[in-house]
């Protein structure tokens, strides 16, 4: 276990469970966190990529931070993730996510209006001093369009609130050398790299795959814990084809919703617009994947039974997100 560590190793980017008319399905909410705890999760992410978070309204975010808190009852961390590529509005959010209970924040890098990286800086720096919570930076370029430069990542690591670091960028090289200039946890953000970054001494992972089943993760960690690197491979080998079927045909959220319905697990594979459940060749190229899918902890797709039907398409809720 890594020490001073606030958030745990083994975080999941949990999904937001929806009725088929895009509201969110609470009870469904409720039911997926207390699994995923329940079967080794040491925290869960909210409102983040995975959840839905560019349409969720922000009422919406802060219960989901509520019902968490509740559900996990001091078994797990809960984060709020998402934010805002408007400053002044992620402030607020954030501000509002730590009075409901947040044990951390995850800020993304601003998207869409591609600031300099002295403006990615500056709004990581405001947001950092406006709460006392832990902070996660999320580098995700291809979401937001441009990275976290090296040098920003060396800046901002002097906030003594920012203390770890999502990485979906997958340069293992950076990765290594921000550890050596820095005191930055790092999380494998790329459910394929939670491995080769536990490996060089990253420190967890933010899954995907996780919301299926988060029980080989916890052994793939524990096990390079105890410097069982034959035990973490062997369970990286077996959860591949998964986390393809997850991870390089639909967005992560429209598969996990998927796979997680066909199980049974959630009432509704429903995606708020503009995500649309797969399309036939996607679904057939999914479950293709999962017929490869064996002996993985914590799920049998024995009695897998998607439904293309149900997830076809998407939904308007009746709530418009909005930006303030």
């Amino acid at each position: 276990m890594v020490a001073n560590n606030p958030f745990g190793q083994v975080l999941v980017a949990m999904v937001t469970p929806m009725t088929f008319e895009g509201e969110v399905d609470w009870p469904g909410v409720e039911s997926l966190m207390d699994m995923l705890i329940s079967h080794g999760a040491d925290g869960i992410v909210v409102t983040g990529t995975t959840g839905e978070t560019s349409t969720l309204t922000d009422a919406e975010k802060l219960q989901l931070v509520k019902t968490g808190k509740s559900v996990s009852a001091g078994r797990a961390k809960i984060i709020t993730g998402g934010g805002s590529n408007e400053t002044a509005h992620a402030i607020e959010l954030y501000k509002a996510s730590e009075k409901v209970g947040a044990d951390g924040v995850m800020i993304v890098t601003p998207y869409y209006n591609k600031p300099t990286q002295a403006g990615v800086l500056t709004h990581f720096r405001l947001i950092a001093d406006a709460t006392e919570l832990p902070v996660i930076l999320y580098d995700i370029p291809g979401r937001s369009g441009i990275p976290i430069m090296y040098d920003t990542i060396l800046r901002a690591a002097k906030h003594p609130n920012i203390v770890a670091i999502k990485d979906a960028k997958g340069d293992l090289a950076e990765v290594s050398r921000v550890m050596n200039q820095t005191d930055l946890l790092y999380f494998a953000g790329d459910d394929a790299n939670a491995l080769p970054t536990l490996a060089i001494g990253g420190t967890g992972l933010i899954g995907v795959t996780a919301n299926i089943t988060p029980e080989p993760y916890r052994i793939m960690v524990d096990a390079v814990n105890a410097g069982n690197l034959a035990e973490a491979t062997a369970q990286h080998k077996i959860l591949e084809p998964l986390v393809r079927s997850t991870m390089t045909h639909v967005p992560g959220t429209v598969a996990v919703k998927y796979i997680l319905h066909g199980l049974g697990r959630i009432a509704s594979p429903r995606v708020r617009l503009p995500l649309v459940g797969p399309e036939e060749a996607e679904a057939a190229v999914i479950e293709a994947d999962l017929d490869l899918v064996k002996g993985v902890p914590g799920v049998d797709f024995a009695n897998f039974r998607p439904d293309r039907n149900a997830a076809a398409g998407g939904a308007l809720p009746k709530v418009a997100g909005t930006t303030r």
